[in-house]
């Protein structure tokens, strides 16, 4: 049997450093870009449709959140599962959506100093697929910085990771394309920091990537990081809860070249905004399905008079429907999860058919096809879900994602509140990677969720296999 196969598997599961830029050199850095975007629009006479004001205050992070970041490759690429876990877009590409990070298993090596960097084949993906790849390990390594950083802020909460899209599509979906957002822009991805009995606090997030090789000749203007934190800038201001400027948020771009290695480069802003408590059952508790709506968009948002505009179109949530609007993120969360573990049509119940209900109750689809018939036990831990075999170098290799069984069953019966108690009381009990040791590199969140990584054994049948 090939070895590379075992080798490439050890290093996703190594611990190595990404480094993680947040700084007043950086906030500077992007508002001359800011300024250079805004002068060539100008001078092309560019329509202000797609364009807005930007988030005033990015600023850098708390120091303590400011990194550098200890991670595993394996658990970049199961960040990235977990975040497109609902996405739609993976219909015709054979594979349900989350396994698409598994084509870098191989991008990733440790430099002499541990810190992460691009192996040559992870430095040279073909032609078109170079953009891919910076969007989809931008997506991968920007949410884990962000995640991180919510974590250090609030360590007693969990954090949920859902896309954007998919808790916008029940209050702004468009008739026409049906079911969509249209070319509106808007973040990627909004993260919860939640536990039971409080409020949660919402993030709205930008992911960008990019393959510049930044030289000293490298002006501030032309530099892609600070461009695509110019633009992320204008992303996250097209979201506000009840009002603007009370909504906080996180905007990424990552360098996959630096000099000191893979490089997250972030800036934040505060908010005190937070969704109201719900109960624990009844009909205000995510266990209840969700309506949809039709909020403002045009016009919605009153601006400052220095800013030369009265109004900005903006995805906004009156205050009115905060209530609704937990519930919606709640119920996209669970669904994620359940698609995460290979949920199949359980994930249907908890959208509507904007969100793409039909999708997720059919089986036409990879990632609705692809059903909860595997298992595993980690350190004693049942966890059901799916798996995915593919090869390393011409060795078998199979990758599972799943959570734990007790959990997923509450998912499954539409219990989100009482999954959510039960996963914020278990929070510290999971199994750690260092306790696994049929399973070459794994990644357990405090959520329930689980993904992780194997050689498959030469004589194990595919039963022996499901069962860790």
């Amino acid at each position: 049997m090939d070895s590379t196969a075992f080798d490439v598997i050890k290093r996703l599961g190594d611990l190595l450093t990404v480094q993680v830029n947040s700084s007043t050199e950086l906030s500077a850095g992007v508002g001359k870009a800011a300024n250079a975007v805004d002068r060539e629009r100008a001078k092309k006479k560019t329509s202000n449709e797609g364009h807005g004001p930007r988030k005033p205050g990015l600023r850098q992070l708390p120091r303590p959140e400011r990194g550098p970041l200890w991670v595993t490759p394996w658990d970049v690429l199961a960040t990235f599962a977990r975040g497109t876990a609902l996405a739609r877009q993976g219909r015709g590409r054979g594979l349900a959506e989350h396994w698409q990070g598994l084509k870098y298993c191989r991008a990733f090596a440790a430099d002499r100093h541990g810190s992460l960097r691009l192996t040559d084949e992870g430095k040279a993906p073909e032609l078109s697929y170079r953009a891919m790849q910076a969007r989809e390990l931008g997506r991968a390594f920007g949410l884990a910085v962000a995640e991180w950083a919510l974590r250090e802020r609030y360590p007693d909460h969990l954090i949920s990771i859902v896309d954007a899209e998919t808790v916008l599509l029940p209050g702004f979906a468009r008739t026409r394309p049906a079911g969509t957002l249209g070319a509106r822009p808007r973040p990627d991805f909004l993260l919860e920091a939640w536990r039971p009995g409080e409020g949660s606090r919402v993030f709205v997030v930008t992911v960008n990537g990019n393959h510049q090789a930044v030289t000293p000749k490298t002006s501030a203007s032309s530099r892609t990081t600070y461009r695509q934190l110019a633009r992320g800038s204008e992303r996250v201001e097209r979201f506000h809860l009840g009002q603007r400027n009370v909504t906080p948020a996180l905007t990424t771009s990552t360098e996959f070249l630096a000099a000191a290695g893979v490089t997250v480069h972030v800036l934040h802003t505060d908010g005190g905004v937070e969704l109201p408590v719900r109960p624990a059952a009844g009909a205000d508790s995510a266990d209840t399905a969700i309506g949809r709506r039709s909020l403002p968009y045009v016009d919605s948002v009153v601006l400052p008079k220095e800013l030369g505009a009265e109004r900005h179109n903006a995805f906004l949530i009156p205050e009115k429907e905060f209530s609704w609007f937990s519930r919606v993120v709640a119920r996209a969360h669970a669904a994620g999860q359940l698609s995460l573990a290979g949920g199949g049509g359980a994930v249907g119940q908890y959208l509507i058919d904007e969100q793409g209900r039909k999708h997720f109750s059919e089986t036409a689809y990879a990632g609705t096809a692809s059903v909860h018939d595997a298992k595993s036990c980690f350190a004693g831990e049942q966890y059901v879900g799916t798996d995915q075999v593919f090869r390393v170098n011409g060795t078998r290799v199979e990758a599972f994602s799943g959570m734990a069984a007790d959990l997923y069953a509450l998912l499954a019966k539409g219990k989100v509140e009482e999954y959510r108690r039960q996963a914020y009381e278990r929070r510290n009990d999971w199994p750690e990677p260092d306790d696994i040791d049929d399973w070459g590199a794994s990644s357990i969140r405090p959520d329930g969720t689980a993904l992780a990584i194997r050689v498959v054994p030469e004589l194990a049948s595919s039963a022996d296999r499901s069962q860790g």
